[in-house]
């Protein structure tokens, strides 16, 4: 079962990572001019270290190295990116309000998955199988 779980992080860890490579890093520059124009704060700044942040993160789960805090970092970026950058309530067109909720309702998932993670790492402590290190966080 432990492949299993290496395998699921891995897989779950995907999204973060590529999506930090690609486009939080790769094309900062049109990820900036996209948050600007949904309201996102200081999107210059903002982008390249989400992306900084997810990567870190996604590897953290994938390769369970602290990955209880990398949880963490996941669903923090995953619950505020909802708010901020697919807020289907300010849509007019029902298309793009529909796309929009899609991907909010996607990264309500996603921090549902992470905090799942977080709390099965905290619990399993140094039994979460083909980890490299025990969590950060001690069983609360």
């Amino acid at each position: 079962m432990d492949v299993v779980f290496l395998v699921g992080r891995v897989l779950f860890a995907l999204i973060f990572v590529g999506s930090g490579f690609m486009a939080h890093l790769a094309q900062a520059r049109e990820m900036a001019e996209y948050a600007r124009s949904q309201g996102a704060p200081a999107p210059g700044l903002m982008v390249p270290l989400s992306g900084v942040v997810i990567i870190g993160g996604g590897r953290s789960v994938a390769l369970g190295v602290y990955a209880d805090l990398g949880a963490l970092l996941l669903a923090g970026f995953a619950f505020s990116v909802a708010f901020f950058m697919h807020a289907f309530w300010r849509e007019q067109d029902p298309q793009m309000q529909q796309n929009q909720m899609a991907h909010f309702m996607k990264n309500m998932a996603l921090v549902g998955g992470a905090l799942v993670l977080f709390y099965t790492f905290n619990q399993l402590q140094a039994d979460a199988g083909l980890s490299i290190t025990d969590p950060l966080f001690d069983r609360a």
